[in-house]
């Protein structure tokens, strides 16, 4: 029995060809669709995930402002970690990370530039739940000036020779040499915590490079700093006691602690170590994902009921003939099953040839490892309930036809059916509405973080940088640094040259944050942050800025002079009004007094998903960037390309034995929203298809209606109606629908929209014309879908539709 059903089943599916390719094809996208993302939404939700990681924690500092304590940035105090563990039984351990990046690393007279490191505890292995590929993690880390390399990055270096116990140096700090004591397994690029290197701690009490920061207890906070919990602790309330505990040395702070799983997707702080996803942003592609699922769901069954009134003979013509209703349901169900196989195989091949580019596409390493598929498995029963839901439906409805009814040629539609067709088809172009809405929205916000002035010209701008790979005196380097920038000015490509230690767009562990000042009128803050940096006299001008009062700083030959220049921002943080009436006026910081020299309009430093913060520009000569200005004529890429020969050659000649490094400043201050990007890109894409899919569903919406109003378009022609009135006639109730769908979608797309824009400070508004864009595209696919079939139907010979009856 079941071999002739599964022969019928096949059969039928061959004889209604159109049929069978759009239930197959809608379904294979649908089900497509939702594996990539979801197996894109799972990789972000992974981050740091690990065995107890659930216990882990990460310590950051509130601070005191306007007498609420706000989320300060992402590190913590060198002995955060130590004091909390001493104070509170409920944790176990802890471990610090002092990050360095673009470290270069040297081997038998080699170089390996741009490698981020970090000084960590011994106590990181049991935290982090990390193994080594080579050594003990119990003693890799104990000793100083222990090194303990990635899997990549020792095959860089050594290749295939065994590299433990050979010795690194570190290029521009000392000679001390590193051992390494072990090798990393293969790095987990689901943490936000990514090194290429870690080396003891206890190497930073002795190593020059951080002389400086031997001192520094609560004023200093440069340190990642995680705790692991007892796996029994009171979470809240052992936080509660952290944020209320007070060790003596901090002041107008306290500490505060957040799950190490939330960080990727809920932390935006200051200082992070690498830009963090959005949660908001990964809830609305997950909620993309199933509804393109559902949408396929509901094409089956509107599809499948839409073919209801052609299989009603047949089904008569079975139960004459002694046919029973479970085997008619067993029957429809098998070609149910055979038509979600086919789909399914479609789908997964047409997952493992798009992977690939997917992954490129949201630029992750996306898989079916272990990981990978213990995510998605959780799905698989959905996936399989959904199926089962939607071959039942039509199933029933197939088989509860009566014989006689169906063989006098009385069979109606039933009003329910009817009814549920049509919630079908609504709730289809409710979420094409939302989908396109939230499209257009996406793509306005990153026109509007593109197009937004941001205080500054980065075009034509580069930053260099470099390591000096000699140990070479600070006064030798310093000289030799000004005759770079005197040699750069002469280039043709060049227009002007500055030194600064850091740009708008560029990372946060380059600008100094701080607390405590003294304002001009002797009053003191020591609650509010606010930033600083140190440039030479050209940085204004070469970058843009317009000064409100004063003027720029005064060339000197002096490594560092006391002459800063603020923003608007820094000047109504002090409590000025007149910005001429700060120009001359001293400002006391690092018990350091400065004189202000000018004030420059806010400009947006940290992008445009941060407010403008308060900050001090300060004149210093010694400088870790370069930052080039190309004149007009280098502007097409082959002019670019020979540009920035030219000035690799003029920094080798003054530096010969050094790396050499380059970065566009428009693409690094762009680059903050490659997230959003892929985001958008991703949001248009799904929406396309989901709309497709929906779009097949009203197709066959429209081939059940057609069948069902045949006879009375025949009556209608025989009587004279044109063509444009029955086109009117099997359009009207479509139009009708999706009204519908626009009143219902557009709370929905604002609300979820909304939730999105929250997490930039400079947003663009949710305009009116979005919404109705939204509802005339959707009613526009609704109409070239539908007019179609009904344009066939109302040009039809209205004899045969008569005869047939």
């Amino acid at each position: 029995m079941y071999v002739l059903f599964l022969k019928i089943a096949t059969r039928y599916l061959l004889k209604n060809k159109l049929y069978s390719f759009i239930n197959i094809f809608g379904l294979a996208v649908g089900v497509a669709s939702f594996v990539l993302i979801m197996l894109y939404v799972n990789y972000e939700r992974s981050y740091d995930k690990f065995e107890g990681s659930e216990n882990v924690y990460r310590v950051y500092m509130d601070y005191l402002e306007g007498g609420e304590y706000v989320p300060g940035d992402a590190n913590a105090y060198i002995v955060s970690g130590p004091t909390l563990k001493e104070e509170f039984p409920e944790i176990l351990d802890f471990t610090r990370f002092r990050r360095r990046q673009g470290m270069v690393l040297l081997y038998n007279n080699m170089v390996f530039d741009q490698n981020t490191g970090a000084l960590t505890d011994p106590s990181f292995f049991d935290i982090f739940d990390r193994k080594l590929e080579k050594g003990d993690v119990g003693t890799a880390l104990n000793e100083p000036y222990s090194i303990v390399l990635s899997t990549s990055l020792s095959k860089k270096i050594f290749g295939d020779e065994d590299p433990m116990g050979k010795t690194l140096k570190i290029a521009g700090t000392d000679d001390s040499t590193f051992k390494v004591t072990g090798i990393m397994a293969k790095n987990n690029p689901n943490t936000h915590l990514k090194n290429d290197f870690l080396i003891s701690f206890q190497t930073f009490y002795s190593w020059k490079l951080f002389q400086n920061d031997w001192e520094f207890t609560w004023n200093q906070n440069e340190y990642y700093t995680y705790i692991k919990l007892d796996e029994n602790a009171e979470i809240d309330l052992l936080n509660q006691k952290v944020m209320a505990f007070s060790p003596e040395g901090l002041k107008n702070e306290r500490h505060h602690l957040e799950p190490l799983e939330d960080i990727h997707l809920n932390s935006n702080k200051p200082y992070e170590a690498e830009t963090n996803g959005s949660a908001n942003a990964i809830k609305l592609l997950a909620i993309i994902a199933f509804i393109t699922l559902l949408l396929s769901w509901m094409n089956y069954m509107s599809l499948s009921s839409s073919k209801s009134l052609e299989r009603a003979k047949e089904i008569g013509i079975r139960k004459v003939v002694g046919a029973k209703r479970p085997q008619l349901i067993l029957q429809f169900l098998i070609e149910s099953a055979l038509l979600n196989f086919m789909a399914i195989i479609l789908a997964i091949i047409a997952v493992y040839i798009l992977l690939p580019s997917f992954s490129r596409f949201v630029e992750q390493d996306l898989g079916f490892d272990s990981n990978q598929l213990h995510g998605i498995i959780p799905y698989c029963g959905m996936l399989l309930l959904g199926a089962s839901i939607a071959a039942f439906y039509p199933a029933f409805v197939l088989s509860r036809y009566s014989p006689t009814k169906v063989l006098k040629g009385k069979l109606q539609t039933s009003k329910n059916g009817l009814n549920f067709r049509k919630v079908l088809i609504i709730g289809q172009f409710i979420a094409t509405i939302a989908l396109l809405t939230g499209t257009f929205v996406a793509n306005k916000q990153i026109r509007f973080l593109k197009d937004r002035p941001i205080g500054v010209n980065l075009n034509q701008l580069v930053a260099l940088n470099g390591q000096i790979l000699t140990n070479e005196a600070d006064s030798l380097f310093e000289n030799k640094y000004e005759t770079l920038m005197e040699e750069l000015r002469k280039s043709p490509y060049v227009a002007e040259v500055a030194g600064a230690g850091t740009y708008p767009g560029d990372d946060f562990s380059n600008m100094n944050s701080n607390i405590g000042i003294t304002f001009p009128n002797g009053r003191e803050d020591v609650k509010r942050i606010w930033y600083n940096y140190g440039v030479h006299p050209e940085y204004f001008n070469l970058i843009g800025m317009e000064f409100v009062a004063g003027e720029s700083f005064k060339r000197t030959s002096q490594t560092s002079s006391p002459n800063v220049v603020i923003n608007e921002k820094m000047a109504h943080f002090m409590g000025i009004v007149d910005m001429k009436d700060v120009i001359g006026k001293t400002i006391k910081f690092w018990n350091v007094d400065w004189i202000v020299t000018g004030v420059v309009t806010d400009y947006n430093h940290f992008g445009l998903k941060s407010p403008v913060e308060p900050i001090i520009i300060r004149q210093s000569r010694n400088t870790s960037k370069i930052i080039v200005k190309f004149n007009k004529q280098v502007e097409s890429i082959a002019m670019t390309s020979v540009a920035l020969e030219e000035l690799n050659k003029i920094w080798h000649q003054v530096f010969p034995e050094s790396t050499y490094n380059y970065t566009f400043l428009d693409q690094k201050f762009e680059a903050q929203y490659n997230e959003d990007r892929k985001f958008a890109k991703a949001f248009q894409v799904f929406t396309i298809l989901a709309i497709l899919i929906a779009s097949l569903g009203l197709f066959g919406l429209t081939s059940y209606t057609v069948v069902q109003r045949k006879k009375e378009i025949g009556i209608r022609k025989v009587n004279g109606a044109t063509i444009g009135q029955i086109l009117s006639i099997l359009n009207k109730d479509f139009v009708k629908w999706i009204g519908l769908a626009f009143i219902i979608a557009v709370p929905i797309s604002w609300y979820a929209m909304n939730k999105w824009l929250e997490g930039f400070a400079y947003k663009t508004s949710m305009s009116w014309w979005v919404f109705a864009l939204a509802g005339i595209s959707a009613l526009t696919i609704a109409l070239i879908t539908v007019s179609w079939q009904s344009f066939r139907a109302a040009t039809a010979n209205p004899v045969d539709a008569l005869r047939d009856e």
